[in-house]
């Protein structure tokens, strides 16, 4: 459902301090050879607080000074460096000397197709706090992803569709574990958002294609996301929403720490007040806990254990039909993960998961449908003395998919799908002299449900082009299972490939990010039938896609601002399912545009956000008429706001926030969804497409209990 977890910004300034304790801190930086760093990022992770240095290296920052921070300092080139701020008095002066890294400063690095938020690295393009801090994206990863190129809007979905690709294609991962079903569940004009709440991680790695050979079954995309280590200290957390309620406590004591999350969510309030284009039978009501466990262990090794609960449910009507549409949700998901050094050289990570969905659909039928998933995987890697790593290791992932689904004159029809996919892979990575990087490597895949086995190469190279650019190319060949919707009339379905090419540049510098990318799909094997007889299906499907994508950002030139600017162009064709020939899918708009614009007001305490975003139409079919896919949605157009206004609470660190979708109100469509079966004048009944609602509006207080500016995960 689109609007749960309603303590969205549980942790959205997790190291921010408060207005009545705000100080200067000024400082110069400077790099190993005297030299002043123009434009480094001075910030502490997690939140908004940060600066860039001048011409001279100098920077001044605005912040709460506590002896639990720790600055972060990052330069393209050089090693990022922390310091800690314990002592540090208002009016001191910071002396920040950088050290070159031999692998950003005069090698080339792997960055085709890759998009990377993270607070550990020095030359990403996004960090963890960006996602929060999207307007219109509500802490949601997707949503916040949905503004970087190579994806295309689909707001009525709410998932990832990424390069011509379905959001099936898109794969996510947890801890290098594979989630089943990273979003919730939905219904037609409700979109999904993902199960997580981004602030559980500190790096978020988002790959458009040509990605590492240790990931597998995403036709198009990668999602990685690395979960967070100890945390800083222990603090209890608490939210009131215009949604719901949500509380949270993290305990931190020596090496270890656990932590327990729960909210409620209950829209029902909200859709009597706010107007609503749907007719609720039964608003959105959900619950969740999430539990989580670290321990570190000696010689940097980490120890890792979350689980994560759900339920929600809801019934809607569409156009005044009877019976309501009804849909109830059960989902769990369960994880331990295993980080050891066992030698200088050496790194090992193992790890364990199991899921279970539950998904339960009534509409004049009865639709039961549960999945069961067990998985184990385990990575070796030799890291070489002249700057070569290699990495090996494998995994074993099993689903059982059930469907028991009545129909409304009671007719049972009971489907079991049981899997088997065993994976493995190698791969090497490492420089060729100063100016070339490789990434070489391989995955193989055997799918006991089919009896197939899958070779897939990959390749991709960088090459640094002077002290600020790159050029990257990418090659590689990518595997994924058909639907279960296919596997059910034809279990021994072959797996469905894509060849990704990709060649890009980026340039860097002075806070500034330019990156311009090209990329060719070429899809083969795709689940292919004769319309209407989906029981014929085959592996006889193909097609295409092919594109330019721009990205542009800036957080320099404008002070406490950041903005970015990004463009998608995509022509992509597919003969698939039941298309009659190669047709543009559905889900696939030749333009995608978005512009993100981020302030931060010192004297308000506040943080303001805006994104624009602009989606070219996109075609649908309409059955009454002998062409096929000959209407198209209109031009889609979304200007979202958001306000995040730091305080204390009873002396304590509370955030107020704001946010606001559609703001100007612009009329969204898309397209039609007409009836299965023709009416009496033998022409099928259309239903507009549109928003649950014009507006979103969402409203919060969260207040943070404990030793630190921090909230629980």
């Amino acid at each position: 459902m689109s609007f749960l977890k309603p303590f969205l910004l549980l942790s959205a300034f997790a190291l921010t301090g408060t207005s009545a304790a705000q100080q200067v801190l000024t400082g110069q930086v400077r790099l190993d050879d005297g030299s002043p760093a123009i434009g480094a990022n001075v910030f502490l992770p997690g939140t908004y607080d940060g600066s860039v240095s001048g011409t001279d290296g100098w920077f001044q920052l605005e912040m709460a000074l506590a002896d639990s921070l720790a600055l972060r300092v990052t330069y393209l080139g050089y090693e990022p460096q922390d310091i800690s701020l314990k002592g540090i008095e208002n009016g001191d002066t910071l002396k920040i000397t950088l050290s070159a890294s031999v692998t950003e400063l005069q090698a080339a690095t792997i960055t085709a197709g890759a998009f990377i938020a993270s607070d550990e690295q020095q030359s990403v393009l996004l960090r963890p706090i960006d996602i929060a801090l999207t307007a219109g994206a509500n802490a949601d990863i997707a949503a916040a992803l949905n503004t970087l190129p190579g994806t295309q809007a689909n707001p009525e979905d709410g998932r990832l569709f990424v390069r011509g690709g379905d959001a099936r294609e898109v794969q996510a991962y947890v801890d290098g574990m594979r989630v089943p079903r990273p979003y919730t569940s939905s219904v037609p004009d409700v979109p999904a958002r993902g199960r997580f709440s981004p602030f559980l991680f500190k790096g978020t790695s988002f790959s458009t294609g040509g990605y590492s050979a240790a990931f597998g079954q995403g036709l198009s995309s990668a999602l990685s996301l690395e979960t967070k280590d100890l945390p800083e200290a222990s603090v209890t957390s608490l939210s009131l929403t215009s949604l719901g309620v949500g509380a949270g406590h993290t305990e931190r004591w020596g090496n270890q720490s656990f932590s327990a999350n729960a909210d409620y969510t209950h829209m029902g309030p909200y859709t009597q007040l706010a107007p609503q284009f749907l007719e609720w039978e039964r608003a959105v009501q959900a619950g969740s806990l999430q539990l989580g466990y670290q321990r570190a262990l000696p010689a940097n090794g980490m120890l890792k254990a979350q689980a994560t609960a759900q339920r929600s449910g809801l019934a809607v009507r569409y156009g005044g039909q009877q019976p309501p549409l009804s849909l109830d949700n059960d989902n769990a998901f369960a994880q331990t993960t295993l980080k050891l050094l066992p030698g200088e050289n050496w790194a090992w990570e193992s790890g364990l998961a199991m899921g279970y969905d539950r998904e339960k659909v009534g509409n004049g039928f009865a639709l039961d449908r549960q999945e069961r998933t067990f998985q184990a995987r385990t990575v070796a890697t030799r890291y070489f003395n002249n700057s070569w790593a290699l990495r090996f290791g494998g995994s074993w992932y099993f689903s059982q998919w059930e469907e028991h689904y009545v129909s409304s004159v009671g007719e049972p029809l009971r489907t079991v799908l049981p899997g088997h996919l065993s994976s493995s892979f190698v791969e090497a990575e490492g420089q060729l002299g100063s100016n070339w990087a490789l990434r070489a490597g391989a995955r193989a895949e055997y799918s006991a449900l089919s009896g197939q086995f899958n070779a897939a190469p990959r390749v991709s190279l960088g090459y640094k082009a002077g002290a600020h650019g790159q050029w990257s190319m990418a090659w590689g060949i990518f595997h994924q299972t058909p639907a279960e919707e296919w596997l059910r009339y034809r279990p021994n379905l072959g797996a469905e490939s894509a060849s990704h090419y990709i060649l890009g540049y980026q340039y860097q510098r002075l806070g500034r990010s330019l990156r311009v990318e090209g990329y060719v799909k070429d899809y083969r094997s795709l689940a292919r039938f004769p319309e209407g007889q989906p029981w014929m299906v085959d592996n006889s499907g193909r097609g295409f896609a092919r594109g330019l994508d721009f990205f542009y950002r800036d957080q320099a030139s404008i002070s406490n601002g950041d903005f970015w600017v990004s463009y998608s162009f995509l022509d992509t064709e597919r003969e698939y399912l039941g298309f009659p020939g190669p047709f543009t899918p559905s889900f696939a708009s030749r333009h995608n545009a978005s512009v993100v614009y981020k302030h931060w007001v010192r004297d308000w305490q506040t943080s303001i956000g805006l994104t624009y975003t602009l989606s070219s139409p996109r075609p649908y079919d309409d059955p009454n008429t002998p062409e096929f896919m000959d209407k198209q949605t209109p031009l889609y157009q979304d200007l979202s706001f958001n306000a995040s206004y730091l305080t204390e609470l009873f002396g304590q660190f509370a955030i107020v926030y704001l946010s606001v979708t559609n703001v100007p109100g612009f009329r969204q469509a898309f397209g039609e969804r007409f009836d299965t079966e023709p009416g009496p004048d033998g022409l099928y009944q259309p239903v507009a497409l549109r928003p649950a609602a014009p507006r979103f509006f969402f409203a919060g207080l969260f207040l943070s209990i404990g030793e630190g500016r921090y909230f629980s995960n």
